[in-house]
């Protein structure tokens, strides 16, 4: 599926800490991959530049097993909102796609002020 792209980071969704599930999760240096079925495949990717927002939990649960979610909320139209459930080392999987989109954004000349109350993104470009 994905053969030509080089990946920095991928895990499967775990159960009970152990990698079973039929949810594949993967970073590459540009985009965010969640791949979900065993019959019928669906694949969502994220442009790391469209990422506004990363969150960690860990719940109790979570922490017996030894993993935790990251939240990503983006400008993506078909996947705003994607949880990365139940994976290891979650906290250092955040910090690992905070590095990377920042440093998409950079190569893309890319700065994105707040949402404004009325919902609408602020976004300017470097050459103002």
């Amino acid at each position: 599926m994905k053969t030509n792209i080089q990946k920095i980071w991928s895990d499967k969704k775990r159960i009970l800490g152990m990698p079973i599930s039929f949810t594949t999760y993967s970073l590459s240096n540009d985009r965010l991959f969640v791949d979900q079925g065993l019959i019928k495949l669906h694949s969502e990717e994220i442009l790391l530049y469209r990422v506004r927002d990363l969150s960690f939990s860990q719940s109790l649960g979570q922490r017996i097993f030894g993993v935790g979610s990251v939240t990503i909320q983006s400008s993506d139209k078909t996947s705003p909102i994607l949880e990365l459930r139940n994976i290891k080392n979650a906290f250092d999987v955040k910090e690992l796609i905070h590095e990377n989109v920042e440093k998409m954004k950079l190569e893309r000349r890319m700065r994105v002020g707040e949402i404004l109350e009325d919902g609408h993104a602020y976004a300017d470009d470097f050459d103002d």
